[in-house]
């Protein structure tokens, strides 16, 4: 949008209250929040600091995914949520002291988690450039896209 607010913002409205969500939709969501920084680095060859929230909410549901949902491949089922502590003026559980190996391997799964989304992100904008050129043009003409617009220009969305 034009004026001194963000530069621009994805709203993904949920369809309904949701409380459960799964791994592939917390991934999903994760590919959403990767999408803007990917398509930089596929129109312009390189990436901005525009992409910083993103990048934080990103990285903020993958640690949720290994650390509180049991959602890691590699120390499946575990939890580090401390519920002794409610954390810093509401910002969710802490962490249970945890061995440094644990630590390691979720930071390195976190790392891997978020690099595959990416690439995820890449090799579909690149397939898909025309599509998100069309995109553009529309945004650049009327600031802001509905999902009526989304399909117009890319279709129905496929079932899995």
């Amino acid at each position: 949008p034009r004026g001194r607010a963000a530069l621009g913002y994805t709203l993904q409205t949920p369809l309904e209250d949701r409380y459960l969500m799964s791994r592939a939709e917390l991934l999903g969501r994760v590919r959403v929040l990767l999408a803007g920084r990917a398509a930089e680095e596929v129109v312009f060859g390189e990436i901005s600091t525009g992409a910083a929230d993103d990048l934080e909410k990103a990285s903020g549901i993958v640690r949720q995914m290994l650390t509180l949902y049991g959602m890691s491949e590699k120390l499946p089922n575990l939890s580090l949520a401390d519920s002794a502590s409610q954390g810093f003026l509401g910002q969710g559980p802490e962490l249970a002291p945890h061995s440094g190996g644990v630590a390691e391997v979720i930071d390195h799964e976190l790392l891997e988690t978020l690099g595959a989304a990416y690439q995820f992100d890449l090799d579909f904008l690149r397939e898909r450039r025309d599509q998100l050129e069309a995109m553009a043009k529309r945004l650049l003409e009327n600031e802001t896209l509905e999902a009526s617009d989304v399909v117009e220009l890319l279709g129905p969305r496929p079932t899995e």
